[in-house]
């Protein structure tokens, strides 16, 4: 009796560590170089601990055309901030895999406007992301269509 309930939890605890396993994998599957439609920056998503974050890796425009400098986050309504490059700024927070292809519980923020909104994310094939910011609700936001960048190994 003893060793068929230790076999049991054994069996139950092999199911459940084996689903975490599958559901982090599937989670993981939004790591990589994304360009949204506008086509102005490029977001590396990366993960940490348990979350998904992304970073501005790429400008089609880095410097200020003022100033000559790197291009900041001057719309940033804290103005502790607004000297922060906007190149290596983290713009995608706290994303967490909830299964069916979606991330949820993460935030974004628009630096053409210095807002950071609530976010889902929402992969409709390997290479395209539905963003949708919002606030309060998610029918009062928009959706932005991101596209998967290739990443080229140098040889």
């Amino acid at each position: 009796m003893r060793k068929s309930l230790f076999f049991t939890m054994l069996v139950a605890l092999t199911t459940l560590l084996t689903s975490f396993v599958n559901q982090d994998a599937a989670g993981d599957r939004l790591i990589g170089v994304w360009e949204p439609s506008n086509g102005r920056a490029r977001v590396k998503v990366e993960k940490i601990g348990s979350k998904y974050y992304g970073k501005i890796v790429w400008l089609k425009e880095p410097t200020d055309p003022v100033t000559k400098q790197p291009k900041t986050d001057k719309n940033n309504p804290d103005p502790a901030l607004q000297n922060v490059p906007l190149k290596g700024y983290r713009n995608l927070k706290d994303f967490v895999y909830a299964g069916n292809n979606e991330w949820n519980e993460g935030t974004i923020y628009d630096p053409l406007n210095g807002s950071t909104y609530s976010c889902t994310i929402k992969m409709t094939d390997k290479n395209t992301l539905e963003i949708r910011g919002y606030i309060g609700v998610s029918a009062l936001g928009r959706t932005d269509i991101w596209k998967r960048l290739e990443v080229k190994t140098k040889k």
